[in-house]
C-alpha cells in the first residue's frame, strides 16, 4: 500500500506549527510594546516618585515577558465545543487583545489537566504536543467525547516526564497529574503540608502553587510578597529558574540560615549546644528571660517645666506597665507604649493648668527628660536581641529559671566567658535562631503573603519558629518527606512542625506516586524504611525503564577505578551525572575523575557545562541527575548518628540508571 505523499496529519502538525511561529512573534510584540512604554516612563509620570514606580512595573513586565527559543510556548490544546485553546506557560495576545496562547494557570486551563472521559467538563479533544528544543515535533490526541484516555500511558507525557535533565530544575506544566493540579490551585487562605515520596514532584508542586498564587492573587501578593525556602544556596540554585520560565521573576528565595542572619557567625558550639539552641524550650527561656526584667515602679516621677512642675505618683505609673503588659505587645513596642501613657499623663496636668494644649516640641521633649527616662530604665529597661542573648548564655540564674533546663544542659549552654559587650560577642550558627527569637519578642517581623518552605522535615522547632514569625498572616506550603529527615531535630510527625509554623490546623496530603524515580531505584530504597522509624507509606513508582547496578570491588584501592568506569559508561548516555559520596571523600574522587580529563563541577554550578558533578551527601537533598553512582554507602551511613536517612536520599536521587560502587558491605537493610 502506497501513502499519500501529504496527510491531514501533517497539514495539522504545519498548522501547528504556524500557530508557534505566530505566537512568538505576537509575544515578540508584546514585549516590544513594554520596552517602549518603559524607555518613555519617565516623560510621561507628572514626578519622579511616579516615574520611579511606573519603570519598575514596566522594568517587571518587560523581564516577565521574556522568550526562550528552546523551551515550548505551549504544550497542549482544548476543543471545547466549537472552539480550540491553546494552553502554554505564559498568556500570549494578538495585536487585537484575543489570546493565542492561554497561560496554564487560567480557570479554563484547569480542564487540560482535570478533565477524563468520567468528567470530561466540555472538553472534547485534548491534544497534547511533543517538542525537541523548541521545535514542535509531533502531537497526539484523546477524544474524551469517544471515551478515549490516555492518561500516564501518552508517548508524549511519558517522553517529557522522562526527559534528561542537564542543568536547572525544569517547570512541570506540561505533566501536571490531577492530584498535583488539586495541590497547585488550592486557596491562597489554605496553608498545605505536602508529604512526598522521591520522585512524586513535591518540589514542583510547591513552586508551581507559588507561581498560580501570583497569578490569582497579583496585586495582593506583590504587596506581601513571596518566600521560598530552601535547605542550602546549592537546592535554590537548582530551581532558581523555574519561577522565572513562568513569567515570575519577583520571588524571594532563601535558606533559614540566610533569612535570620544579622550578626556574622564567628562562633562555634558543641554538639550538645547546637541541639539545645533548636529546642523549643529556648524559647520559653528567652521570654522569661526579657519579661521578668520589668520593674514595679516605687517613686513618683517629678518633672520640672519652667514655673510648674508636674507629678505622677506611684499607683498610676504601675497601672501603666501592668495595663501594657496585660496587652500582649512585642516588649520595645509595649516600652514606647508606656513612655507615650506617662507623656499624656503629663499632658493632662498641663492642659488644666495652662489651658493650652502643648506643641509637639513640647512632647518629644517630655519623652526624653531625664525623670521619663529613669522611669522607664527601671520599670521596662530598653533591650536589644544580642544583649538578651548574651545575658542568659552568661548568667547561671536565668538558664535556671524556671526549672525548665537540666543542670547538665545549662551547663552546655554557658558561655566560659562574658563578652565585653554585646557587639563583641562571637554568635555562632545556632545562636542567629536565639537572636531572630528574641527580634521577635521585641518586634514584629513584617509578613510574607505566602511561604514555600521544602525540605522541611530538617526544620528545628526553632527555625519553624522563626519562619512562623514571618508567615504570621500568610499561609504556607510545606513539602518535605519524613523519611529523608537528616538532621538530629529532624521531625517525625508533621503535625509537631506545623504547630511550630503556627499552622495546627493545616491539612497533610500524601503524595506516593512517583514519575521521576525508576520502580528498581524505588525498591532498593524502600528497604531502608523499616529501619528509619518514621510513619509514612511507601513510595510507588511508574517507571520501569530504569537501571541498577551494585557493583562490589575488593578492596578500597580499586573503588576510584571503578567509580571512573560507571561514569564513563553513564556519560555515553543522555543526560547528567553525579558521583556521590559521604563528604570526606568527595575531594579524593572529584581530583581522581579531574586527572583523567573529565570535566567535573560542583553542585553550586547548575549552569556548567560539565555532565558531571561531584556531590557531597549531605547537600544533595532536593537535587536529583539522570545517572547517579553512590560511593560507598556505609561510609555515608557512618558519617552521621542519621546516616541510614541520608543513604535513602542519596539513592533517590536518580531519575534513570543508578550504580552502587562498594568495597565495604553494604548496610544491613540492603
Amino acid at each position: 500500500m502506497t501513502l499519500p505523499a501529504h496527510t491531514d496529519l501533517d497539514d495539522e502538525l504545519a498548522a501547528e506549527r504556524r500557530h508557534l511561529a505566530d505566537s512568538r512573534a505576537a509575544l515578540g510584540r508584546m514585549r516590544d510594546r513594554a520596552e517602549s512604554l518603559f524607555s518613555a516612563s519617565a516623560d510621561v509620570a507628572g514626578d519622579p516618585f511616579a516615574a520611579e514606580t511606573l519603570g519598575r512595573t514596566l522594568s517587571r513586565r518587560v523581564a516577565e515577558l521574556a522568550d526562550d527559543p528552546g523551551t515550548a510556548l505551549f504544550f497542549g490544546k482544548l476543543a471545547v465545543s466549537e472552539a480550540a485553546y491553546h494552553i502554554g506557560r505564559r498568556h500570549v495576545t494578538d495585536d487585537a487583545g484575543e489570546p493565542m496562547v492561554l497561560d496554564w494557570r487560567a480557570p479554563l486551563s484547569q480542564s487540560f489537566y482535570q478533565a477524563s472521559v468520567r468528567d470530561p467538563r466540555g472538553v472534547l479533544i485534548r491534544r497534547r504536543f511533543g517538542f525537541v528544543k523548541g521545535e514542535l515535533t509531533s502531537f497526539e490526541d484523546e477524544h474524551l467525547d469517544r471515551g478515549e484516555e490516555l492518561g500516564t500511558s501518552s508517548r508524549i507525557l511519558t517522553a517529557e516526564i522522562e526527559r534528561p535533565r542537564v542543568g536547572p530544575m525544569r517547570d512541570i506544566v506540561a505533566t501536571i497529574q490531577p492530584e498535583q493540579d488539586e495541590l497547585v490551585r488550592a486557596e491562597l487562605e489554605d496553608s498545605i503540608c505536602v508529604q512526598g515520596a522521591p520522585g512524586t514532584g513535591k518540589t514542583a508542586v510547591g513552586l508551581h502553587r507559588a507561581a498560580f498564587l501570583l497569578y490569582a492573587h497579583r496585586e495582593r501578593l506583590r504587596r506581601t510578597g513571596v518566600l521560598i525556602v530552601g535547605p542550602n544556596t546549592a537546592f535554590l540554585s537548582y530551581i532558581s529558574a523555574v519561577l522565572p520560565a513562568l513569567g515570575e521573576v519577583e520571588v524571594q528565595q532563601s535558606t533559614v540560615e540566610a533569612l535570620i542572619s544579622r550578626v556574622p557567625v564567628k562562633g562555634e558550639d558543641s554538639p550538645e549546644a547546637e541541639f539545645l539552641k533548636h529546642d523549643p524550650r529556648m524559647a520559653e527561656i528567652l521570654r522569661r528571660a526579657l519579661w521578668n526584667r520589668l520593674g514595679k515602679p516605687t517613686e513618683p516621677i517629678m518633672v520640672s517645666d519652667g514655673s510648674y512642675r508636674w507629678r505622677i505618683d506611684t499607683e498610676p505609673l504601675r497601672r501603666i506597665v501592668d495595663e501594657a503588659r496585660r496587652e500582649g505587645l512585642p516588649y520595645s513596642v509595649g516600652r514606647e507604649r508606656v513612655r507615650a501613657r506617662v507623656v499624656g499623663l503629663l499632658q493632662r496636668q498641663s492642659e488644666y493648668r495652662t489651658g493650652n494644649s502643648p506643641s509637639e516640641t513640647w512632647l518629644k521633649k517630655m519623652a526624653k527628660v531625664a525623670p521619663v527616662k529613669e522611669f522607664l530604665a527601671a520599670a521596662w529597661p530598653a533591650m536589644t536581641p544580642e544583649a538578651l542573648v548574651v545575658a542568659l548564655l552568661t548568667d547561671p540564674e536565668l538558664l535556671a529559671a524556671g526549672d525548665i533546663l537540666t543542670a547538665e544542659e545549662q551547663a552546655a549552654l554557658l558561655w566560659a566567658k562574658a563578652p565585653k559587650t554585646p557587639k563583641s560577642a562571637k554568635f555562632s550558627a545556632a545562636d542567629l535562631l536565639l537572636l531572630d527569637e528574641a527580634a521577635g519578642l521585641l518586634e514584629r517581623e513584617s509578613s510574607f503573603g505566602h511561604v514555600v518552605v521544602d525540605e522541611a522535615q530538617d526544620l528545628s522547632p526553632m527555625q519553624a519558629r522563626a519562619i512562623a514569625r514571618r508567615s504570621e498572616h500568610g499561609s504556607i506550603t510545606l513539602l518535605g518527606d519524613l523519611a529523608q529527615g537528616t538532621a538530629p531535630w529532624a521531625a517525625a510527625r508533621w503535625q509537631d512542625t506545623l504547630g511550630h509554623l503556627g499552622k495546627a490546623g493545616a491539612a497533610v496530603v500524601p503524595l506516593t506516586v512517583g514519575f521521576r524515580v525508576p520502580a528498581s531505584v524505588v525498591a532498593l530504597a524502600n528497604k531502608l524504611l523499616p529501619a528509619l522509624a518514621v510513619d509514612v507509606p511507601e513510595a510507588i513508582s511508574l517507571r520501569r525503564d530504569g537501571d541498577l547496578a551494585i557493583v562490589p570491588v575488593h578492596d578500597a584501592a580499586e573503588v576510584a577505578a571503578a567509580t571512573l568506569v560507571e561514569v564513563t559508561a553513564a556519560l555515553e548516555h543522555e543526560g547528567s551525572v553525579a558521583v556521590i559520596a559521604a563528604d570526606a571523600a568527595v575531594d579524593r574522587l572529584r581530583t581522581h575523575l579531574t586527572r583523567t580529563g573529565l570535566p567535573v563541577a560542583t553542585p553550586d554550578e547548575v549552569d556548567s557545562e560539565a555532565r558531571v558533578t561531584v556531590v557531597p551527601a549531605t547537600i544533595v537533598k532536593g537535587l536529583e541527575y539522570d545517572h547517579v553512582i553512590v560511593v560507598e554507602p556505609a561510609q555515608i551511613v557512618a558519617a552521621e548518628p542519621r546516616g541510614l536517612h541520608r543513604l535513602y536520599v542519596v539513592l533517590t536521587r536518580a531519575v534513570s540508571r543508578l550504580s552502587v560502587v562498594h568495597a565495604e558491605p553494604l548496610p544491613q537493610p540492603l
